[in-house]
Order: structure tokens, then C-alpha cells, then sequence
């Protein structure tokens, strides 16, 4: 899987397609609705990468304080952008 066209294609699948990074399992359960799976795939890991995710899926769950936290471990800021767009980017990145 190369582009955000064909990962968006994988969302009408059952399961996630085999060989996807942690990152974007958590993507994809996220794209089909379902944070708490999205959430387990990044929980408990501490690299960078996913420490973004994390981020990402603490400000659309609304927790603005523990989202700033994870945009630090990530050193990244906190988007000024929808969380359709941060979504996208993020897929971009990690594919």
C-alpha cells in the first residue's frame, strides 16, 4: 500500500491489510471508527512515531491536556487543522 487513495480503499475491509506498521493499524481502526482498538495498537509504545498517533487520537477523543502531552513525546505541536486533515497527514507519513 503506497498512496492515502488505497489505504482509504482498505477501510472497506473486514481486518487490516497484513504488514502495516503499528502506526498505521491504529489509522486504520481509527478510519473505521473504532478509538479504542486504535488506541490499543499505540498504547503501550514509546517510540516517536507512535507517540503521534497517540497524540492525535487523544485530540479527537477530546483530551486536550493528554494530547499535548503525547504532541511533546512526539515533538510535534498540536495541529491548528480538522482531524480529517491531521488523519490524512498522518497516514501520508507513516506510509
Amino acid at each position: 500500500m503506497k498512496t492515502l487513495a488505497e489505504f482509504k480503499a482498505s477501510l472497506n475491509s473486514e481486518q487490516p491489510v497484513s504488514g502495516l506498521t503499528a502506526q498505521l493499524k491504529s489509522l486504520w481502526y481509527d478510519g473505521k471508527g473504532n478509538w479504542h482498538q486504535a488506541h490499543a495498537q499505540v498504547d503501550h509504545l514509546d517510540d516517536r512515531a507512535s507517540a503521534w498517533v497517540h497524540a492525535y487520537l487523544h485530540r479527537k477523543e477530546g483530551d486536550i491536556w493528554n494530547a499535548d502531552y503525547w504532541y511533546s513525546k512526539a515533538r510535534q505541536t498540536r495541529p491548528d487543522i480538522s482531524l480529517d486533515e491531521e488523519w490524512e497527514q498522518l497516514v501520508v507519513e507513516f506510509l
